[in-house]
């Protein structure tokens, strides 16, 4: 049974968000397809992450350590790219081809996320400075993320309060790090490919 499911009081719940834009100096339909061939660009950004195929659609991530009190643990999850359905793209969690018995005891996770294409003007954006007139197209990015853990008993003997603010904080930079360098990269990773200049990064909205 998954852990998200237990009623053993050890299993805590962690949970975070993350929100960001990818300015794309190009039409909509040129992002679409660009998206919708994630066999390419998703292995290339998500690096230096292990990334291991997973069907059709899917892939094995190996996220990195993840840890509290001491304790740790290296999360394998499965995602699947689903098909786009009108301009929104939705990544979901996935089960795995083989998974670890003995980890899925310890960790747990829930991933949703959602891209959403936009097109505007590339001659009203001032960062652009005149440099590309045009299509300009904005992916709208969010993620939700939930990771449930079976702490080991000692760290039963912590306040509440603390083992889950603790954990809520760690997760969040985790999930920050991982996801403002992915749409960096995926960013960067459609500019280059398409020999155009990327715009500037901008401050991701928490």
């Amino acid at each position: 049974m998954p852990l998200r499911h237990s009623d053993d009081l050890r299993v805590n719940r962690y949970s975070s968000r993350f929100a960001d834009v990818m300015e794309m100096r190009a039409p909509s339909r040129t992002v679409a397809d660009y998206l919708d061939h994630h066999d390419g660009w998703f292995r290339r950004c998500a690096a230096p992450m292990t990334v291991q195929p997973l069907g059709p659609n899917g892939y094995a991530l190996t996220l990195g350590r993840f840890g509290n009190f001491g304790f740790e643990v290296e999360p394998t999850i499965g995602l699947e790219l689903l098909p786009q359905s009108e301009g929104v793209y939705r990544i979901v969690t996935a089960a795995l081809n083989d998974p670890d018995v003995n980890l899925q005891e310890i960790y747990d996770v829930e991933f949703n996320a959602s891209l959403q294409l936009e097109e505007a003007s590339a001659e009203a954006d001032p960062d652009l400075d005149g440099a590309a007139e045009g299509s300009l197209t904005q992916v709208r990015w969010e993620l939700d993320l939930c990771v449930w853990i079976r702490l080991p008993a000692v760290i039963g003997l912590l306040p509440d309060k603390l083992v889950q603010s603790s954990g809520d904080h760690l997760l969040r930079q985790i999930v920050r790090q991982i996801s403002r360098k992915l749409t960096w990269k995926v960013q960067e990773d459609f500019h280059a490919t398409h020999e155009l200049t990327c715009p500037p990064r901008r401050r991701a909205p928490f």
